[in-house]
């Protein structure tokens, strides 16, 4: 049992006693655990070294583990800040909570006023982009400049493998798949990285042990749905994308996405045609987890 401080501006108690999960290993994840607190339930985040703070924003179905490489090269530097978003990770996982990207954004955003974050990196993922990227959006006066990593922010339900895949999760099949089955951690995130001999078992059940239970399933099918789901918010998002042009951007990018492949690299340097480019040839979604070190070495370069 770890005693884990909570945030002081949005914690009624100073401070709580949880336990671990019997799955969490903190070898390999050796972060101090804490929490903010919303009207949903609580957030859990790391918060790591001291200096100028980068911002660390996860998809699905992961969590702040997905970050802990970056977070060990970068932590005797700078602050790292890594929440996991409600219904992942560490977080809590109210059943009836609201799930959808917009609702997730505005759980981060209060999350950066509390802590008051300025001069921040924000480093995105995934679904990380459309949800972090409102931090930028509506506090550009907090954000120093932007990683983005195999991620979008526009609407993207013309696509017909989205439309497709979006449809199908929403379906009482796919229910049954990610609710049952747990079928995203357990299969489609393997099954999205190139270099998978560089996931080991051990990693692999931390992206499930989260989701053990059927009840705490739902973060991840919402979202699942809303690949097309949310088009109108995407919209709303890549309408205000002139805002990423007055900020130093960083793409680091696996080439090999079977979900956001090239033609996503391309619009994002197509619209931001001053950001520094890493493309990893023969990495998947993951980089995190495929490419630690050039993800690491991409990040070092982008914040000097």
């Amino acid at each position: 049992m770890e005693l884990v401080h909570t945030n002081p501006v949005a914690a009624a108690s100073s401070a709580i006693a949880v336990r671990d999960p019997r799955w969490l290993d903190r070898t390999l994840y050796p972060f101090a655990s804490r929490y903010f607190e919303t009207h949903e339930g609580r957030m859990h985040y790391v918060d790591e070294g001291s200096g100028r703070p980068v911002l660390f924003v996860h998809g699905t179905p992961s969590w702040s583990f997905e970050w802990r490489h970056a977070i060990a090269g970068l932590r005797d530097r700078v602050r790292c800040i890594a929440p996991d978003h409600l219904g992942f990770g560490l977080s809590d996982k109210p059943l009836h909570a609201a799930y959808k990207p917009a609702d997730h954004a505005q759980r981060l955003l209060a999350f950066v006023r509390a802590l008051d974050l300025r001069d921040v990196t924000l480093v995105l993922h995934d679904f990380g982009g459309p949800i972090g990227l409102p931090v930028l959006l509506e506090e550009p006066g907090r954000v120093r400049d932007v990683v983005i990593v195999n991620t979008w922010a526009w609407a993207h339900g013309e696509d017909p493998r989205i439309a497709k895949l979006s449809r199908v999760v929403a379906s009482p099949f796919g229910r049954f798949l990610y609710k049952w089955l747990n079928v995203s951690p357990r299969f489609i995130v393997p099954q999205s990285m190139i270099q998978r001999q560089r996931f080991t078992k051990q990693a692999h059940a931390h992206y499930v042990g989260p989701f053990s239970a059927r009840s705490d399933r739902t973060a991840p099918w919402v979202l699942g749905c809303e690949l097309a789901g949310s088009d109108a918010y995407y919209g709303s998002l890549w309408a205000r994308r002139e805002r990423l042009q007055k900020v130093p951007v960083t793409l680091v990018w696996g080439e090999r996405d079977p979900a956001f492949g090239p033609a996503y690299l391309a619009r994002w340097r197509e619209a931001l045609p001053h950001a520094q480019v890493h493309a990893l040839e023969d990495v998947g979604h993951f980089p995190q987890e495929e490419a630690p070190q050039q993800l690491l070495a991409a990040l070092e370069a982008g914040m000097r």
